[in-house]
């Protein structure tokens, strides 16, 4: 198949998945809602359009940045919650909660709690895997070790702390650290949205570059690129992305793997472009469809992290044992 032809037959997969997105986000804004009466009408547009809002950026920021991710460490096995970025989220939220305490600004400003977020998660998450990076020189099979004890170190941390927590805070904290669209964080909508558009627009060369980063260190150097200030940029980028996410939804692990990998089997194509724009489409027919069943079938009773990090866990899995790499 010539160049022409998967570029035409891309273009048809992107138009057909554009199409489900739209179809996914009319079906949630309309299914089970009363137009007879137009006050329950009201009603459930002021309702489900934050979440469907939300559900949209969260897609987009995740399905970039595991894409971004994928191709710096140059393995489409890893995403960032397999490092422990879900666990520092949850570490940072619980130290919060311990010395400041539930009435403490950072809790109650929705704003102050997502600058926080993306203050702390960017320079700690920076910091340790740009050195995890360097010193193990992009070895996956290292950095997945490593991610795994930084996990547990992380998640041992939290444990701790919730053991000597005030019990009514521990129950405020537990519902911060568990993703579900019933629970969001609509008043950090316009900041997060404003947020990403500066992250994509400070880091437009290193996106446009992304090409030949992964044509590995050493050509991309050959080629003029300054390789390890991009890759720093670059896993800033990405961690501020995830923690726009996790501050208005909670931690959603193995989102990014099952959404990066499909698109990439989907779009066979090394232009990282339309890898990110396939990565974003699949993420939001994911979460639509995915709460829109929540809703309808399960009556919020089991939130949508569960099904994805059970889909994903298995999907993970399939990954190892096929190891598909790319």
């Amino acid at each position: 198949m010539n160049k022409t032809m998967v570029r035409r037959s891309n273009r048809n997969k992107f138009i057909i998945m554009a199409v489900l997105v739209v179809l996914a986000a009319v079906a949630y804004m309309t299914v089970g809602v009363r137009f007879g009466n137009e006050k329950l009408v009201r009603y459930a547009m002021k309702i489900r359009t934050p979440k469907l809002i939300v559900m949209l950026i969260t897609a987009f920021a995740i399905g970039g940045a595991s894409i971004v991710f994928q191709s710096i460490i140059n393995n489409r096995i890893v995403t960032p919650c397999l490092l422990g970025m879900n666990a520092l989220y949850t570490l940072i939220h619980t130290i919060v909660y311990f010395f400041a305490g539930a009435a403490s600004i950072f809790v109650r400003n929705a704003n102050a709690a997502f600058v926080m977020d993306l203050v702390l998660m960017g320079v700690v998450a920076t910091v340790i895997y740009s050195y995890l990076f360097k010193k193990t020189k992009h070895n996956v099979l290292y950095v997945l070790l490593i991610g795994t004890v930084l996990t547990s170190f992380f998640s041992s941390i939290q444990t701790t702390l919730t053991r000597v927590m005030d019990p009514n805070e521990y129950d405020t904290l537990l519902a911060t650290l568990v993703a579900s669209f019933s629970n969001i964080n609509s008043e950090i909508i316009v900041l997060s949205v404003i947020v990403l558009a500066i992250v994509i627009f400070v880091l437009r060369r290193e996106l446009a570059l992304l090409d030949v980063l992964t044509l590995g260190k050493d050509q991309a150097i050959n080629l003029g690129v300054d390789y390890d200030k991009c890759i720093r940029r670059l896993l800033l980028g990405v961690t501020l992305c995830i923690a726009v996410a996790t501050a208005m939804v909670g931690p959603i692990s193995f989102l990014g793997l099952i959404i990066a990998n499909l698109a990439r089997q989907l779009f066979k194509t090394y232009r990282h472009s339309e890898l990110i724009a396939g990565s974003t489409l699949f993420g939001m027919i994911v979460l639509v469809a995915g709460q829109l069943i929540v809703e309808q079938v399960f009556s919020y009773t089991i939130p949508i992290s569960v099904f994805i990090s059970l889909g994903g866990g298995i999907y993970f899995l399939y990954l190892l044992l096929t190891n598909r790499r790319v």
